[in-house]
């Protein structure tokens, strides 16, 4: 299903120094497929369903460190998704049971860190935060996979 994932601040790389304002990634099955002005996409894609999220969407965070403690593999990779991580470092998803539920949920496993980017044609691995800079919510291949209450 068609998707606009719309905010006020969008950002194409943790750092952008450039920001897109009331803007939109338009998701589509597991891929974006358009980033840009909300009221273009809109347009675009005037069937598209609209999640409209406050605060700073931008690509969801690679975990390059310890994966939190929880009492279940599931509970721990959802620590994860809370904190607006949609890919985690191989080196740390070694436990065979961490690794399943990384892949059962769609975490992507990297074999290194790098710099995550929303990309026309790239998966759909997206994340928003306040203005404290609290997940909101995690997108993994357009998913949604957590969203807080």
């Amino acid at each position: 299903m068609l998707t606009l994932h719309a905010a006020p601040v969008v950002r194409l790389t943790p750092d952008d120094a450039a920001p897109l304002h009331d803007a939109a990634v338009a998701v589509d099955g597991d891929r974006i497929v358009a980033i840009g002005p909300l009221a273009e996409l809109r347009e675009a894609y005037a069937q598209a369903r609209l999640r409209q999220w406050p605060g700073v969407l931008g690509p969801g965070l690679v975990h390059d460190g310890p994966v939190p403690d929880a009492p279940s593999p599931r509970e721990r990779i959802h620590a994860l998704l809370r904190l607006g991580a949609t890919a985690v470092t191989a080196a740390n998803v070694a436990d065979p049971g961490l690794r399943a539920a990384a892949h059962r949920n769609g975490l992507a496993i990297l074999g290194g860190p790098r710099p995550p980017a929303l990309v026309r044609t790239g998966r759909a691995d997206l994340a928003v935060f306040d203005a404290a800079g609290s997940c909101v919510a995690t997108v993994l291949a357009g998913r949604l996979v957590h969203r807080r209450a």
